[in-house]
């Protein structure tokens, strides 16, 4: 099976020392500065995130990237510190595969909240995140299946075959990996 189908959730933990090593910065507007790790992404899925970002700019759109790879320590850190039931534990994060990334827009203020779904730009990526290889991996009514809240500002790279299918499918990550 390809890494990029790769299960990441509560029972499906990755190891402390799990590090892709072909991590690079995609160049799409971020919420980051130069050289900080949210920015990075792997190769393939920073190449499809640039051009995903360059079809919404053609539209009009303002997609921002505001938090890529994330590692193990850093997710602990979120984890311990947060209040949130939905905060992935470490190690059960998609942000350390370096294939998920978190967006937002100026319309929502640059946050990651639902209110992202009454924008413009969440509408643009319901209708083209699969042409370029991404999933809105956390969608509304599917909670009880992923273990997570309706997220519409997290997409994962899957490429775009895998993400056409789940897409038009609407199945989860969970439920492809059950059939």
């Amino acid at each position: 099976m390809t890494p990029y189908l790769l299960l990441v959730n509560r029972t499906h933990p990755l190891t402390p020392d799990y590090i892709p090593q072909d991590l690079e910065e995609p160049r799409i507007p971020f919420q980051a500065p130069p050289g900080c790790p949210k920015r990075l992404l792997r190769a393939q899925a920073a190449q499809a995130a640039e051009e995903l970002f360059e079809k919404a700019r053609q539209q009009g759109l303002s997609l921002w990237g505001i938090s890529g790879y994330r590692s193990y320590a850093r997710q602990r850190n979120i984890y311990q510190n947060s209040r949130s039931s939905y905060v992935a534990p470490p190690g059960c994060s998609e942000h350390q595969t370096g294939l998920a990334l978190d967006v937002s827009c100026p319309a929502a203020e640059f946050d990651l909240t639902e209110a992202f779904a009454n924008t413009r730009e969440y509408e643009f990526l319901e209708n083209y995140c699969p042409m370029y290889g991404f999933i809105l991996r956390y969608p509304r009514g599917k909670e009880k299946i992923t273990g997570y809240a309706w997220e519409p500002w997290h997409i994962r790279f899957v490429t775009k075959i895998p993400a056409l299918y789940l897409s038009f499918s609407n199945i989860t990550l969970e439920e492809y990996h059950q059939l």
